[in-house]
Order: C-alpha cells, then sequence, then structure tokens
C-alpha cells in the first residue's frame, strides 16, 4: 500500500502526516484487538504537588528495560503483543525510524484529554522522533508555539492515521488533544519512541 504524507507547515519543527498509514479494515481489526487485550489502567499523575487521576486510560509496552518516567509515574514496560508488533512495524517502514516502546491512551469519550504538553524528557534524547498513531474516533490535535502563542495549528486525526513529529519540533512547540463537550466515540492513540536506559 502506497501512502502519501502531507507535511505540516511549523516554523522550528518538522511533521508529516500519513492519513491512510493503515487500511480502514485493518485499522477497525487493531482497534478491536486493543480495546480488548491490553491491560488499560487510570494512573495518577503529580501536578503542581498535587496527586490527580488522569482523564483517560493508559498502558505501556516496549523492549525490556524501556522504563519511562514522566509527570511522577515510572512505567515498566508490558511485552510487545503481535498486534502492536504489527503496527510498529508498519511505522517504522514509513518513518524511517525505529522505536523500543510505545505508550497507549484510550480516549473513552470527549471527557477525556490531554493537556498541553511537550514531549521532552531528557530519556527520548536530544531530538526526539515521536510516531502517533490514531485508532477510532477522529480527534482534534492542537499544537501551539511555545513562544509565539498565537503561532498555532489544528489537525483532525482520522482513524488509521500516523503523525510524525521530529526535529526540534517538541523544543519550540507544545501539543494537545482538547476535551470536547460533543457525544464522540472511543478513540485509542499510539505513540511510538525510542528511549534510553535510566543508566544511559
Amino acid at each position: 500500500m502506497t501512502v502519501s504524507p502531507q507535511a505540516l507547515a511549523l516554523t522550528d519543527g518538522e511533521a508529516r502526516y500519513f492519513p491512510n498509514a493503515l487500511g480502514p479494515q485493518e485499522a477497525d481489526d487493531l482497534f478491536a484487538l486493543l480495546r480488548g487485550q491490553v491491560d488499560w489502567r487510570q494512573e495518577e499523575i503529580v501536578l503542581f504537588g498535587q496527586r490527580r487521576l488522569v482523564p483517560r486510560l493508559v498502558a505501556w509496552h516496549g523492549d525490556a528495560g524501556a522504563v519511562y518516567s514522566y509527570s511522577g509515574v515510572e512505567h515498566h514496560p508490558q511485552p510487545w503483543t503481535p498486534p502492536l508488533q504489527r503496527i510498529r512495524e508498519r511505522v517504522e517502514a514509513l518513518s524511517g525510524h525505529s522505536f523500543n516502546s510505545v505508550l497507549l491512551n484510550l480516549y473513552r469519550d470527549g471527557r477525556d484529554g490531554m493537556g498541553w504538553h511537550a514531549d521532552d524528557e531528557p530519556q527520548l534524547g536530544a531530538s526526539p522522533v515521536i510516531a502517533s498513531v490514531s485508532l477510532g474516533a477522529t480527534r482534534r490535535f492542537r499544537m501551539r508555539h511555545r513562544k509565539r502563542r498565537a503561532e498555532t495549528l489544528g489537525l483532525d486525526l482520522e482513524h488509521g492515521s500516523l503523525l510524525l513529529m521530529q526535529g526540534a519540533t517538541q523544543h519550540h512547540w507544545l501539543h494537545a488533544v482538547p476535551k470536547v463537550t460533543r457525544p464522540v466515540g472511543e478513540r485509542i492513540n499510539l505513540t511510538f519512541r525510542r528511549v534510553s536506559s535510566p543508566d544511559g
């Protein structure tokens, strides 16, 4: 299957969007497998010194030793499953990069979301490559420049799509998946990363 990416107009960054990284039936099948097989959990994070429930369900899978820490939570990876390995291989083929871990997020409805942040933890390296796959309901993805706050970008992440962010993007841009009040179905997002081991 030939997949043509769309380059996003980002100053100080580099991102490409693959709207059909996975075919419709393939995406349907993978959504059903992940929804039923993944050990989804609602975690707590430390935000401004307070512990709060994350407004979505999460899971962390990857190579042994790919431990990932953020917001006061240390994630020890579950092994790769056949569906996750299948998606990983597709993402690596399209992106030209290799990944040793994936963070899965399950947005159950519009009340689940992701606040403004950047994937810039030291474990991800100087110029992280983040490959984000979306399955299920379409949600609006927002980007905002760290310094020029009026410089924004919005993108609807569709079922079976891949968003690839690389270069200096995480240094200069924040991103979010805002909560919505309209009825919206479940969405699974997989963000593939390369995490360095804690001991370097």
